[in-house]
């Protein structure tokens, strides 16, 4: 590699795209988690497999 290459991580990508890229994912992350907990509490709520 040159030394003036400004991609120096394995994944090819500049630290502020790697930045950008794993903001975005947990973002996605929070958003599914969330997602999940509203169906399990619905899905309780409707069914309770626990303690019914």
């Amino acid at each position: 590699m040159a030394a003036n290459d400004k991609n120096t991580n394995l994944s090819g990508l500049t630290d502020q795209e790697a930045r950008e890229v794993h903001g975005y994912f947990m973002q996605l992350m929070i958003v599914f988690i969330g997602i999940a907990v509203i169906a399990h509490l619905l899905m309780w709520m409707w069914r309770p497999w626990i303690g019914g």
